[in-house]
């Protein structure tokens, strides 16, 4: 497929801290990628590097073959980059519809299509921000970044501090985005068994380098790399996921 946005020996990090050591990683049109990780090993520096909030020290980031690691974020938003962070960056003292109408631009996700993958959100169109809960205001941060109509869409571990039904909900969602509407997705996660069944490929960091890439449904059934890298056991909850993929 073709590639859309690369990562070419890319080092980068905050100040004088590097923290990315020269990573490279690749996203076809319409592929999905699992950045996997355990905790301070780089996985938001990755998406925070290719947004434009880290500092900048080697190696290229491009888009549809265009370098964008010198532009600002906002120029980078308009080369197709959409970005759900790990604060949800909502509005809250706006309501659901008017934090969607303010940053919409046309294209295939419009408020209609919003409302109909999130009836959550169409069913708390009036209220504001700050009257929503935690998995609503997830369920807002990624209707924010749909309708930019970005090209790829970077969610950073979306799941994260969520009940268990929301969280399926949430992953319902990603996968009809993924799947059945062909968007392009870089999705950061710790848990490998919540994200490998909904994307083509797999890319685990240690350290700061990339110690691990390939294909999502090999790494499901790999118990020895999802333990050295994961922690992932070999049975009960943590056993090595299904790939079978539900549209």
């Amino acid at each position: 497929m073709p590639e859309l946005l690369s990562l070419d020996r890319l080092s980068a990090g905050y100040g004088k801290a590097v923290v990315l050591h020269g990573i490279s990683l690749s996203v076809g049109s319409g592929e999905a990628v699992a950045l996997l990780g355990r905790n301070g090993v780089g996985k938001t520096t990755t998406l925070n590097s290719i947004v434009g909030l880290t500092r900048y020290h080697g190696g290229r980031v491009t888009v549809d073959g265009a370098d964008i690691e010198r532009l600002t974020p906002e120029r980078r938003v308009a080369t197709g980059v959409g970005w759900v962070p790990q604060e949800r960056g909502i509005f809250r003292s706006l309501t659901v519809e008017e934090n969607i109408t303010a940053v919409a631009r046309p294209g295939r996700w419009n408020l209609q299509a919003i409302y109909e993958l999130f009836p959550r959100l169409k069913e708390r169109r009036g209220n504001y921000g700050n009257q929503l809960s935690g998995g609503e205001q997830q369920m807002l941060s990624i209707a924010r970044a749909l309708v930019l109509n970005p090209k790829i869409l970077l969610l950073d571990e979306p799941p994260e501090g969520l009940a268990p039904i929301i969280v399926e909900e949430l992953l319902a969602a990603i996968r009809r985005i993924v799947r059945n509407e062909g968007m392009a997705a870089i999705i950061v996660e710790q848990h490998a068994q919540q994200i490998l069944a909904i994307t083509d490929k797999a890319v685990i960091l240690e350290r700061g380098t990339v110690a691990y890439s390939g294909k999502s449904a090999d790494l499901a059934q790999d118990a020895a790399t999802l333990s050295k890298f994961l922690g992932v056991g070999t049975g009960g909850a943590d056993a090595p996921v299904s790939t079978k993929r539900k549209h």
